[in-house]
């Protein structure tokens, strides 16, 4: 927590420590190959003994739930699902090592309407597919209390005024009804352009980072990359996508996966962005919550 009362912010990956760190604690004898890609968290490209090329990243959760996800992800993709398989699960003094095998195709260097529906159809092929992992837990919103690095109300009550406001209207939302996702789809909790592979005409290949895997709506995911989008294209306007989550989501669960988004964005930006972000992400929220 900084002396302002904001809590600190997400320390990024060090590739290199990393793999050592799972070297020394698996003997899998991996080679750092560069970092990997842009997130705001981090990943390290790595090689295998053998050649192979994997990506390695610090999961979140215990080792059981990790390999819940495995599982899950073995069978998402017989149903033809581009989701990567685990390799190895190396538990380390501050966290899990994952090694994930790397797909093929590259993160997207050109964002459209084109990929964006592209993005909300291949979500059609989520459906159902929690129905027969009970156990699969259904992800919290985390609108009445923190969330586990994210979704932190600390930072929103100690920044200034309006996101006071914002907060308690984050919190109005969350003693509402609905106040939780229902149904049996897989959720990706961080449907995003950043998450997506693509060949050279612009076809998915993959998609990643499954750390907030759960059993829910997968439309959720349809908010979480209208957010993206609007950080993405901050120039471009989006009606026919607006009008489609109107179309979807009864004004109720929108209401309430946008005010996941809200606090998810702006508790983000205040801890590891500059103000004017912050500023951004309220104007942009504050057009549906408030």
């Amino acid at each position: 927590m900084g002396g302002d009362g904001i809590p600190a912010g997400v320390v990024k990956v060090d590739g290199q420590r990393l793999v050592d760190q799972v070297n020394r604690a698996s003997g899998a004898g991996l080679t750092f190959a560069g970092s990997a890609g842009n997130g705001e968290v981090g990943a390290a490209y790595v090689r295998w003994p053998d050649g192979r090329a994997g990506v390695l990243t610090r999961g979140d959760g215990s080792p059981d739930d990790l390999r819940r996800t495995a599982e899950v992800l073995d069978a998402v993709r017989r149903h033809g699902l581009p989701v990567p398989r685990y390799e190895l699960l190396a538990e380390l003094p501050d966290g899990i090592g994952v090694v994930q095998e790397r797909m093929t195709g590259q993160p997207p260097t050109r964002i459209d309407r084109a990929l964006l529906e592209s993005m909300i159809a291949i979500t059609d092929r989520f459906a159902g597919l929690a129905a027969k992992v009970p156990e699969l837990p259904v992800p919290s919103m985390h609108l009445l209390q923190s969330g586990p690095g994210f979704c932190l109300h600390e930072s929103l009550r100690a920044y200034d005024d309006r996101t006071r406001r914002v907060l308690d209207r984050v919190h109005e939302v969350g003693r509402d009804e609905p106040s939780t996702m229902t149904g049996d789809d897989l959720v990706h909790l961080d449907f995003h352009t950043g998450n997506v592979l693509v060949d050279d005409t612009g076809r998915i290949t993959g998609i990643v980072d499954w750390d907030g895997i759960g059993r829910g709506d997968r439309r959720f995911g349809l908010v979480t990359l209208r957010f993206d989008a609007h950080a993405r294209l901050p120039d471009v306007r989006l009606d026919w996508f607006d009008e489609l989550l109107e179309s979807v989501l009864s004004p109720g669960v929108l209401r309430l996966y946008w005010a996941h988004m809200t606090l998810r964005m702006v508790d983000w930006s205040i801890r590891h962005h500059a103000p004017a972000d912050t500023t951004r992400w309220l104007g942009f929220a504050e057009s549906r919550i408030i």
